[in-house]
């Protein structure tokens, strides 16, 4: 992917925030929100004021007025420049378009999973498997609340998509305690015998990684 000179998520947010009208921060801040787009993209006013100084460093967006409101502080107005709509357009058709490998932490966590006897591992999932019920209902109730204040399929897609893989990732964990509950797991003996000390287990375990790695 290109090396973008600003390349936090949230900065693809104000850039296309500010493809519908120039606003200062907190105002974009406040759509934003008001849209629900704080499910995907982590926004916070320190975060946002940093990202667009960067922006405006980067000649995507630039200070078009500044104006005060009774006794509170002053507000720039910021608007998209040619250089940020096309830097816009591009970075996100990549997005859309480009698979790249993301290294999510839950992913990290099973790759390492055998350093846990397995009897731990069962019900750490279990733990999870909860958890992702509770992400699950709280998606579908967001969407059920967007769509009863009126707003269509298009402006929630990406909810949408996180309830989807949020039902594979369940229906898959789900599988992988219940293989380790029903002592079904391939290698599930050789992984119990490492922590009782096997040596020649934990050495199938080194090899394995090495194989895989190479």
């Amino acid at each position: 992917m290109v090396k973008r000179k600003v390349s936090n998520p949230l900065a693809l947010a104000v850039l296309a925030v500010l493809s519908e009208s120039s606003m200062h921060p907190y105002e974009m801040a406040q759509k934003l929100k008001g849209r629900g787009k704080e499910q995907s993209i982590r926004i916070n006013y320190g975060s946002l004021y940093t990202v667009v100084d960067a922006l405006v460093r980067a000649s995507f967006i630039e200070p078009v007025e500044t104006f005060r409101e009774g006794r509170r502080p002053e507000r720039t107005v910021y608007a998209l420049t040619p250089a940020g709509e096309v830097e816009l357009r591009e970075w996100l058709s990549e997005i859309l378009r480009t698979s790249t490998k993301e290294y999510p932490e839950f992913e990290a966590g099973l790759s390492l999973m055998p350093v846990l006897p397995p009897e731990t591992v069962a019900p750490l999932l279990r733990q999870r498997i909860e958890s992702l019920d509770i992400r699950l209902a709280e998606v579908r109730a967001f969407m059920d609340q967007m769509r009863s204040n009126g707003l269509r399929r298009l402006f929630l897609i990406e909810a949408e998509y996180e309830e989807m893989m949020l039902r594979a990732e369940l229906a898959w964990v789900k599988c992988l305690a219940e293989e380790l509950e029903e002592g079904t797991l391939e290698d599930l003996e050789i992984w119990y015998r490492w922590h009782q000390g096997d040596e020649s287990s934990r050495s199938f375990a080194i090899r394995g990684k090495e194989r895989h790695v190479s």
